[in-house]
């Protein structure tokens, strides 16, 4: 009987702790919503961003986050300085370089810049027709992210 509480409490801790955010791609969510309409949550960052990284170690990291994230939308962690080109909703977006070893991917521009300038991080949720209908450029801890989350879940 101890040997089988063990197993059960071993597996339950371990299946919460394993409960990851599913980050999709652009191309990913094109295809998915041909099969399931959902509201995409789009994360643009930058390594070099302090704030971003805080919210990826906190918000990204709370369960009930990941739960809601994962279950009601696509989400897409989105770097700005990705090099690939990236195709979403029929066009193709590239990297700008901007100097030596700086530069900022069109995409990111493109869903990022609020008052014709982009500062990290940017959440920029978009409806099922993939139109622009929220973007927030702050850090947001657990507690906001998740009013938010509720508020575009009505």
């Amino acid at each position: 009987m101890k040997k089988l509480f063990l197993f059960i409490l071993f597996f339950s801790v371990t299946s919460i702790g394993f409960c990851q955010l599913k980050n999709r791609t652009f191309e990913e969510v094109d295809s998915l919503q041909q099969i399931q309409k959902r509201r995409i949550i789009v994360f643009i960052h930058t390594d070099w961003c302090q704030f971003c990284q805080r919210m990826k170690q906190t918000t990204f990291k709370n369960q009930e986050i990941i739960q809601k994230l994962n279950s009601d939308f696509y989400f897409v962690d989105f770097n700005a300085e990705e090099k690939r080109d990236i195709t979403f909703n029929n066009q193709k977006f590239k990297y700008q370089p901007s100097g030596n070893n700086v530069g900022v991917h069109e995409l990111a521009l493109q869903l990022g810049t609020m008052n014709n300038q982009i500062v990290y991080p940017v959440l920029c949720v978009l409806n099922e027709k993939r139109e622009i209908i929220l973007q927030y450029n702050s850090c947001l801890n657990p507690k906001d992210f998740k009013v938010l989350l509720e508020k575009l879940s009505e």
